[in-house]
């Protein structure tokens, strides 16, 4: 179990689902980013969905998936936590903490602040010294806290910003470098997201037509190792199509695509060098600024632009929702097998009640010896106008 664990945590760190990846090996060349908890959905909604939130209706969850959104809010203020137990086939003690709110400023309604805390525990693992001696416990984790705000530049276009503190223990010991300890990794990190949404006429009735794009964690560059080397943050492009239609007075559907793309650059290709000329490679990578990054992650993989487009993941979810109090949903995500061959459905079904709003998903791998198969979501949110009308 203690061997495990340990895959786990590396399994984690280093983004490297990919390990089960059945694609041809000679092609396979996913991208490594540090602290890739920041890219796993934290709430049932859209994790039901097939990880789609760039265009979907306003909710709770929005700072994860785009923050313009919450100018758009319909209730005043409101408050949501997630739970998510993380590869529960390897091992039964990973999991991720979500909590996130939002707060509409004036009585205009014109803009919004929010904010989050992302909790991301990788359990407990036994540390060995040198000889293999055990010298007590650890527990790694990674987190992040963040703010934003956003603002209705007109009727029907919001923006946002938002601004991330991320910080991640390895936890494999920080007495001694030269010994193959760590230290905690620190980040800075920002948003920049924009929402628009249109009521059209699609034969007789009236449906919500919605886009919106969020670019996150444009930031500095995080290490473990006091600066000696350092590893890109998951900096994304994410983009997002919504269309919803009523079916009856009481009845909805609506219909969400989703697609992102890192915006880091891809690690060089290695395979026939000599080893002077790998070192030199990696010297040239590991000098890559985030923002020169940005640019370059659009031009510099070696397959050319089959190989970018492979780096653009995509998630397709339908939400049908009852009286909007019931809620089923279902969703798809894909990935090309040679960028890591995460392919899998989602199911998940959510209440609500004037106050609060429950939801659960489930994850389907449609690829064998995935260890997301089977993850569980749970999400519960509070509605503060509801709840305040419940006090009064």
């Amino acid at each position: 179990m203690k061997k495990l664990k340990l895959i786990a945590l590396v399994f984690c760190v280093f983004n490297l689902y990919a390990v089960y990846a059945a694609g041809p090996k000679d092609s396979f060349n996913p991208l490594i980013v540090g602290v890739p908890s920041l890219t796993i959905a934290p709430d049932a909604r859209g994790g039901g969905m097939g990880d789609v939130g760039a265009a979907t209706d306003p909710d709770f969850y929005s700072q994860y998936w785009n923050p313009a959104k919450y100018a758009f809010a319909y209730s005043k203020a409101g408050l949501g936590l997630s739970y998510t137990p993380w590869l529960r086939n390897l091992v039964n003690d990973i999991d991720l903490v979500y909590v996130a709110g939002y707060y509409k400023l004036g009585q205009d309604d014109l803009h919004a602040i929010g904010a989050s805390i992302r909790y991301f525990s990788l359990g407990e693992i036994m540390l060995n010294d040198p000889m293999g001696n055990q010298i007590g416990l650890s527990n790694p984790y990674e987190m992040s806290a963040d703010i934003s705000y956003s603002l209705k530049l007109s009727e029907k276009f919001s923006g946002a910003v938002a601004f991330r503190y991320i910080r991640s223990d390895l936890g494999l010991g920080s007495n001694s470098l030269e010994d193959g300890g760590t230290v905690p990794g620190n980040a800075f990190a920002a948003d920049i997201a924009g929402y628009y949404n249109s009521y059209v006429m699609a034969g007789n009735s009236e449906c919500l037509l919605a886009l919106g794009f969020n670019i996150s964690n444009v930031g500095t560059k995080i290490s473990y190792d006091g600066g000696a080397n350092s590893n890109f943050i998951p900096t994304n492009l994410r983009l997002g199509g919504s269309f919803l239609f009523p079916l009856d007075d009481y009845n909805t559907l609506a219909f969400n695509m989703d697609a992102n793309k890192y915006l880091i650059p891809t690690r060089p290709n290695t395979e026939g060098m000599t080893d002077a000329e790998k070192q030199d490679a990696m010297d040239a990578y590991n000098n890559i600024g985030p923002i020169q990054g940005i640019f370059k992650s659009f031009t510099d993989a070696p397959g050319g632009a089959k190989e970018e487009f492979q780096e653009i993941t995509w998630s397709f979810g339908a939400e049908y929702a009852y009286n909007h109090q019931f809620f089923v949903r279902g969703g798809y995500f894909y990935e090309s097998p040679n960028k890591g061959n995460r392919q899998y459905f989602s199911l998940g079904t959510g209440f609500k009640l004037s106050s609060f709003q429950l939801d659960a998903s489930y994850l389907i791998s449609t690829v064998p010896n995935n260890p997301l198969d089977q993850t569980l979501r749970f999400s519960l949110s509070f509605d503060m106008d509801g709840l305040k009308n419940i006090m009064k």
